[in-house]
């Protein structure tokens, strides 16, 4: 345990842009991202030893590294209103909800005890820079990044998830048990969800700078060997189709009030009299029918826009402020003149053609063609460089301030870079 006092914090490097998908990786265990993604992704785990190849060469060196975030950092961060945190501790299995006050929470050293901190790459930028390594996957299917410190012993139970994970290993050692199992079945009467029969086929115990993926429903268990064992996992977003349809829909229901044709009241000159007079009259259906004809709506083009606001809604406990004191829009865009501006950290943006949408909302409907491509740029790169000299006239419709661009920075949704 000493090399853990003595080691120094690793800093994750920024990957470059565009993410260069057809090389081998060393994250990867040599194999591009395209390759992973035929070969593993959704189908099969992958054990990859040195993903981070500067564990091993700092080791080697005799100049251990330790995890971007020590453990005093993550106490802090659970100790934040704005933070997902949870406390589990075992023998017997108890789970507690954050904040937690760091007085509270187990020293490193005590056994049998795990600390979860959910979407820290909302509140750390090292953890934003880890999980922007994984955007050879889409954005609309990114979730967050979770870190799990824990003590000797320390875990979660075996279980399984519903989605894709990445598993790196950041600090000391941690045991992986996996199984390919079908008997899915919990333990009754635990506030954690265990597996009632898990038989492990394979086991691996990881070291600093290793990772372990796992596709969905891969029955798991890992158990922390060393104190502040830290586990950084990148985890993804796996709605229903339900849930997807669902949401299209009733941001198209929303959309309706802006076609005043639909307004108009139901008219029938041509009603007969009728013996039926408790039946849905047919002149009513049929006239429904053409508007819903006219509206396209068995297109899946109606509902796109609705499910990529969907997909670009922040998380439920984000928080933007506005600035403190806040540029003047002509200010902001002599700011963006010589420096650039990028995406809050709990900022989520999605593009559907060339349509942006942060944070649930259109960005760039009835924007001009110069907000239009800052905004195609900040959804692609998630920064904006500075525009520079050249760009004079996209600079005074920016200081206009009658735009989206100034108006997200007023919401905190763009920070200056």
């Amino acid at each position: 345990m000493t090399s853990f006092y003595l080691s120094k914090p690793y800093e994750p490097p920024t990957p470059p842009s565009p993410l260069p998908i057809k090389e081998p990786w060393a994250l990867l265990g040599g194999i591009s991202p395209e390759a992973f993604m035929e070969g593993y992704w959704h189908k099969n785990p992958l054990l990859v030893r040195a993903a981070i190849p500067a564990f091993a060469l700092a080791k080697a060196a005799g100049e251990p590294l330790d995890s971007p975030i020590p453990a005093k950092a993550l106490y802090a961060l659970a100790a934040q209103e704005n933070s997902e945190s949870r406390l589990i501790q075992s023998k017997p299995w108890t789970l507690s909800q954050g904040p937690f006050s760091p007085k509270t929470l187990p020293p490193i050293t005590r056994p049998d005890w795990t600390l979860l901190l959910q979407g820290v790459d909302g509140l750390h930028p090292a953890a934003k820079t880890v999980l922007s390594w994984f955007r050879f996957i889409p954005d609309a299917r990114l979730d967050d990044l979770m870190i799990s410190i824990a003590g000797p012993g320390g875990g979660v139970g075996p279980h399984f998830d519903s989605y894709d994970v990445f598993l790196i290993q950041m600090s000391g050692r941690r045991h992986w048990k996996i199984a390919a199992q079908s008997d899915l079945s919990l333990k009754p009467g635990l506030p954690l969800k265990i597996l009632k029969n898990f038989k492990p086929t394979e086991e691996w115990i990881l070291e600093p700078g290793d990772m372990l993926y796992l596709p969905p429903h891969m029955a798991h268990e890992g158990i922390a060997l060393d104190a502040g064992c830290q586990t950084w996992s990148v985890g993804f977003r796996a709605a229903s189709y339900r849930e997807l349809i669902q949401e299209g829909l009733w941001r198209l229901a929303e959309s309706l009030e802006d076609m005043p044709a639909l307004g108009e009241h139901y008219q029938d000159p041509y009603q007969k009299a009728t013996h039926v007079p408790d039946a849905l009259p047919s002149e009513l259906i049929k006239q429904v029918e053409a508007r819903i004809k006219e509206l396209k709506l068995g297109s899946v083009d109606n509902i796109l826009p609705g499910i990529t606001a969907y997909l670009s809604e922040p998380k439920p406990h984000a928080v933007f402020c506005s600035p403190n004191s806040p540029l003047s829009s002509k200010a902001f865009a002599a700011h963006l003149k010589t420096s650039g501006i990028k995406l809050h950290p709990l900022s989520r943006s999605v593009r559907l053609g060339n349509t942006v949408f942060c944070n649930g909302e259109n960005q760039t409907e009835g924007q001009s063609l110069a907000i239009q491509l800052c905004w195609n740029v900040l959804s692609e790169r998630q920064s904006l460089p500075a525009l520079g000299p050249l760009n004079t006239k996209k600079l005074d419709l920016i200081g206009r301030g009658d735009n989206t661009l100034y108006e997200a920075y007023l919401s905190g949704w763009l920070i200056l870079a």
